[in-house]
């Protein structure tokens, strides 16, 4: 499968803010973006030059797809779902990367990040309503019950991720169940629910040219 290689504090610095891509380094003083809050290479420090309307578009679209660990090739995919659905294409979109079920298993706290949380379910460690799912692209819906299999709750990474979800803090569409290792979809995310700062208008008016 391919997957984005690059150096992942890079990437937050290049975006401007912390995407939190190395999971409980990110809330720590040996945080890149902490330490150098500018772009990465030789001309990270210069003056800010005024960007044009596409240049605006078109990081924000490359933030997004940072933040999920996503290819050009797939996030257009969702675009283009999300575009054929109902109500608003940019809230669409996000829902579905929402309901990634990479993503719901960082947000359940059972990784500390997305790519941990990509590299569990690959492994056949997370279980979809008892049966083992290890597709990251798999969709969550609601009532699907999403659990760490049995022999995998010996996990260290697992068990410290779950040590420090309070931090983090779970989403109000899931329902946790920390000692059964164990999590509820109850209803699908809400726009309102996502804190990043993300404006999809624009990756709607990127793609939409």
């Amino acid at each position: 499968m391919a997957r984005d290689t690059g150096a992942a504090c890079r990437r937050c610095r290049r975006e401007g803010l912390k995407l939190f891509l190395k999971g409980d380094r990110c809330y720590s003083d040996k945080c890149s973006f902490e330490r150098r809050a500018y772009a990465p290479g030789q001309h990270g420090q210069a003056r800010f030059k005024k960007q044009s309307d596409f240049a605006i578009q078109l990081r924000e679209k490359q933030k997004v797809k940072s933040m999920y660990g996503m290819l050009e090739g797939q996030f257009r995919q969702y675009f283009k779902k999300a575009d054929q659905q109902r109500g608003v294409t940019g809230e669409n979109l996000l829902v579905m990367l929402e309901r990634r079920l990479d993503n719901a298993v960082f947000r359940m706290g059972f990784a500390s990040s997305r790519n941990q949380a990509r590299q569990l379910v690959r492994h056949k460690h997370v279980m979809v309503n008892g049966r083992k799912v290890n597709i990251p692209s798999y969709l969550v819906s609601v009532g699907d019950v999403v659990s760490i299999k049995e022999k995998s709750r010996a996990n260290g990474l697992i068990n410290e991720s779950l040590e420090a979800v309070e931090r983090r803090g779970v989403p109000s569409w899931i329902e946790l169940d920390k000692k059964g290792y164990a999590s509820t979809i109850k209803a699908l995310p809400n726009r309102d629910e996502l804190t990043m700062p993300i404006q999809e208008q624009l990756i709607v008016e990127l793609y939409s040219k």
